[in-house]
């Protein structure tokens, strides 16, 4: 008699994939052949079924969300990465004072916020006491909050106007109130892609040391790929296969994000001929879910698939949908079309709507609620 949890099988039409998720749900753990044949394969039903079982084992029908709020403190970045629409040169961009900072986050605490999440360019004319203080005074503001702050770019950018080494620049962070580590400035960690979109940025090896490290240190954090430009499908398994062994030596990851590449008209970077689809979108999810398989969570980031997409993405392998955010620059400054704020009782609609049970959680993933 086959067990309730592999009625899916059967939905499966693909022959080869069909061998694959068997083995899988026998515990045999994918190599990299079979991942890629997750990203050829035109059984996108099957694959997806096999997604949501997944990880339907870990978390039955539970959905995430957070109540979040974004701050960028400074668009300026000497980065320049050519993907990129949202830096600015010095004389051409913004920074938030540290009393605006803390006004911000003294405006939105009351409304329950749990997550701040901050992140923003690499601006030369800012000393390291100053993205210091962003955290110290957002903590201030909302000590409630988990404060998730700078991604390994900007950590190595600190430690370099510092002098201090990328362990003492995560311990002063920590002791500020930092705990988090968002997962952005990954990319795509091909030496090809990352010589092409983003040559002043930290090499794949780097972001890989700079979490670990964060891991052994005490900090969780985030890992993501920017999907949809010129990367192949090899290139993104050996990107999730990477991910993948640094979390089997350290577990220190909460979540995978993929994250579609938005173009837009004036960005060095030309367009791609074939943008990312839909199916693009949730064969990703879905990849990513299986490949990634002592990831607890990955997530269907709505500012960046829109809210269709990240619905049907519920169902194919996503837990977690991030949350109110707010306020999103980044991907609205690359032409993203989606809100810059989704209401808490949109986010429980959309869930609800797609068959899973919305559960509130803080930034480190405790369960706040469970929305009936």
């Amino acid at each position: 008699m086959v067990s309730q949890e592999y009625f899916f099988l059967e939905k499966v039409k693909d022959k080869r994939l069909l061998e694959i998720l068997k083995g899988f749900f026998k515990g045999e753990r994918l190599g990299f052949q079979e991942a890629l044949y997750l990203f050829q394969t035109d059984d996108i039903f099957g694959l997806g079924e096999g997604a949501r079982a997944f990880s339907e084992r870990l978390h039955g029908k539970r959905v995430f969300y957070v109540k979040n709020r974004h701050i960028n403190p400074t668009n300026i970045c000497i980065n320049r990465c050519r993907f990129c629409a949202y830096w600015r040169s010095p004389g051409d961009g913004y920074v938030m004072d540290l009393e605006e900072v803390e006004k911000l986050a003294e405006r939105v605490c009351p409304l329950g916020v749990r997550e701040f999440h901050i992140v923003g360019g690499l601006n030369p004319d800012l000393s390291f006491d100053y993205y210091l203080g962003v955290v110290e005074r957002v903590k201030k503001a909302c000590p409630q909050a988990v404060v998730k702050a700078y991604t390994a770019v900007e950590v190595e950018f600190f430690s370099r106007i510092s002098g201090l080494s990328v362990e003492k620049v995560l311990e002063e962070l920590k002791v500020r109130g930092d705990q988090v580590l968002p997962g952005g400035g990954a990319e795509v960690f091909s030496k090809r892609i990352r010589e092409e979109l983003c040559p002043r940025k930290i090499s794949s090896e780097k972001w890989l040391e700079i979490h670990e490290l964060a891991h052994h240190t005490g900090y969780r954090s985030n890992a993501t790929m920017l999907y949809g430009h010129m990367e192949t499908p090899e290139e993104r398994v050996e990107h999730l296969m990477k991910l993948r062994e640094l979390q089997d030596r350290t577990g220190g990851f909460f979540c995978f994000i993929p994250l579609r590449y938005h173009y837009k008209k004036g960005k060095t970077y030309p367009k791609p001929a074939n943008p990312p689809t839909g199916l693009d979108d949730l064969r990703m999810i879905a990849a990513s879910r299986l490949i990634l398989d002592n990831f607890p969570h990955i997530k269907a980031y709505w500012v960046m698939l829109g809210e269709g997409i990240t619905q049907l993405s519920l169902l194919f392998g996503a837990s977690d949908m991030d949350g109110t955010v707010m306020e999103e620059r980044i991907t609205h400054e690359a032409g993203g079309k989606t809100p810059m704020h989704l209401p808490e009782d949109r986010i429980i609609y959309l869930i609800k709507e797609a068959g899973r049970i919305p559960v509130e959680r803080d930034g480190l993933y405790r369960v706040v609620r469970e929305v009936a």
